[in-house]
């Protein structure tokens, strides 16, 4: 999957103010068939997912065991609607609890 980005992550340690390096993230369709899987880097980012997937619903599965025992799995649903733009789903995470917006 290359070309343009469409669709990106990032996960942040909301209780220390910096990324979170080295979290697995899959890309997966609403049935679960994983389209994409990947590391977050040492800035706590996945940008490359690329052109190619259709529209439709998907998730992003976060590993956090390691990083918030509390959650060892985080998942992220979302619609999916328009190829043409690009989706940034960030993760903030904290020892007891997250959130998430869609970015830029």
């Amino acid at each position: 999957m290359g070309g343009r980005v469409t669709i990106s992550t990032h996960v942040l340690d909301a209780a220390r103010g910096r990324p979170f390096a080295g979290i697995a993230v899959s890309l997966q369709r609403r049935d679960g068939t994983e389209v994409a899987n990947a590391e977050t880097n040492t800035d706590g980012r996945i940008t490359g997912w690329g052109d190619g997937l259709e529209a439709g619903v998907y998730r992003l599965v976060f590993d956090t065991a390691q990083a918030a025992p509390f959650f060892p799995e985080v998942v992220l649903t979302f619609d999916y609607s328009d190829p043409a733009q690009h989706y940034h789903v960030p993760l903030l995470l904290s020892p007891f609890a997250y959130s998430t917006y869609r970015g830029s």
